[in-house]
């Protein structure tokens, strides 16, 4: 470009020459000349690219294109969802998980022959829960569904570095960390080889761009310092990563705490996905309403015991993919630690509480179609077989905000509601 603008400055001026304009004195005519060029050289540059943006940003942009490109991958077809989502329809073994030194020129494996004992086989049916399904387009055998990243979901992030992962803060153990707050139910004090529940799905307003409101199910191992591992499922409502209010079905993992490994969905390379009909990171559709028609959805984490890869199981008994068992360190062998619930993100940008809603944004108190809840809450034997709960633990940690009740019957077995608006006149 400059080297083009260089190789007018002589043309221009001779021009000017040739039709008798040029200055008589030298001084001047230079003078103009240059001042010509400068002209030139304005006008061939885009307003919106180097003349008014600084060097840094022009450096940040490529850094964010280079890491498009890296989680991007060649499509064989694009689906355009409802929702403004474009899905990108990968071959499997290009997906992100194989740039993973240690997957790199892999396959998926097949799925597991068994699922844990106990599981009903007879609801393994497939259903339309996600808005860029309902244009009945479906990515083709030996492809997977991958939601495209795009320039502004990158540059919303608060920093390139940390883009697709958790601010670092520790899973709730005893106490608040990090502006995060949860209403949950656990059990601890045995070894755990997977869960189970079904958790209803809902809206919940986020009033801050830089928080997120989640429901999920946690499969934990490790201390609760840099070595804690652990496995994450459920639906999340995050402006930042997703750049709207949309609920969205979300998977994470970390075996350092949050602070160099893992990511959200397929943002990096680690979770291998084997299904053509989920998008990992797609809006869920139906929702649930106030007093109105619930709609859940089931989430199976499992051990796999012939292989030891950690399985994931979406909706009516359909697998989505695996973590595979040397991302972790504690979680090769098995979990010690189980939660099911919601978090949420307090960032207190206006000076006191957020009023970020979990879950329906109502209290447990309020029930059945008021309050968001998990139902049939199961774990994972070293058997590989499916069991209520023992010994189940609840904890909120501002339950003026948020809170959790816990319950059992024959038809849901172990259940919690949980949840709760934020801001109110008990919680400031």
């Amino acid at each position: 470009m400059l080297a083009q603008q260089h190789t007018t400055k002589p043309k221009y001026c001779f021009l000017i020459t040739n039709v008798n304009m040029a200055p008589k004195s030298p001084i001047i005519f230079t003078f103009v000349c240059i001042l010509l060029s400068f002209v030139l050289l304005a006008d061939s540059v885009p307003i919106n690219e180097t003349r008014f943006r600084p060097m840094e940003e022009l450096k940040k942009l490529r850094r964010v294109r280079a890491q498009l490109k890296k989680i991007n991958k060649p499509s064989v077809k694009t689906i355009q969802s409802g929702d403004g989502d474009l899905i990108d329809c990968v071959l499997s073994h290009l997906q992100p998980a194989f740039d993973h030194p240690m997957l790199r020129g892999q396959k998926p494996l097949e799925p597991p022959l068994e699922r844990p004992k106990g599981h009903n086989s007879s609801d393994e049916r497939f259903e339309t829960i996600q808005l860029w399904a309902e244009s009945n387009e479906c990515c083709p055998e030996g492809t997977i569904p991958i939601r495209r990243t795009t320039e502004k979901d990158v540059l919303r992030a608060s920093s390139l570095r940390r883009f697709g992962r958790k601010i670092r803060r520790g899973v709730r153990h005893d106490t608040m960390s990090g502006g995060h707050e949860h209403a949950v139910a656990f059990v601890n004090g045995d070894q755990y080889y997977g869960a189970k529940a079904s958790m209803n799905v809902w809206t919940p307003t986020v009033t801050d761009p830089y928080e997120f409101s989640l429901s999920q199910l946690w499969v934990i191992s490790g201390s609760f310092g840099n070595d804690l591992n652990t496995i994450e499922a459920g639906w999340q409502v995050s402006p930042e990563l997703y750049g709207d209010g949309y609920p969205r079905f979300f998977t994470y993992w970390t075996t350092d705490a949050y602070q160099a490994t893992g990511c959200y969905n397929l943002l990096c390379s680690g979770f291998v996905q084997t299904n053509n009909r989920i998008a990992i990171g797609a809006a869920i559709s139906p929702r649930s309403s106030y007093n109105g028609k619930q709609f859940d959805i089931g989430i199976m984490i499992w051990k796999d015991p012939k292989h030891g890869h950690w399985w994931l199981q979406f909706g009516s008994g359909v697998l989505i993919g695996y973590w595979p068992s040397f991302l972790f360190s504690h979680l090769q062998r098995q979990a010690s630690m189980v939660q099911f619930g919601g978090e949420i993100v307090n960032s207190r940008s206006r000076g006191y509480h957020t009023s970020t809603q979990m879950g329906s944004g109502h209290f447990a108190g309020e029930g059945f179609r008021k309050a968001s809840y998990f139902r049939n809450l199961q774990v994972v034997d070293w058997d590989n077989s499916l069991l209520p709960l023992t010994n189940l633990h609840l904890s909120a940690d501002n339950p003026n905000c948020y809170d959790i009740k816990a319950g059992k019957n024959n038809v849901w077995g172990n259940y919690i509601y949980y949840g709760g608006p934020g801001r109110n006149a008990g919680c400031q």
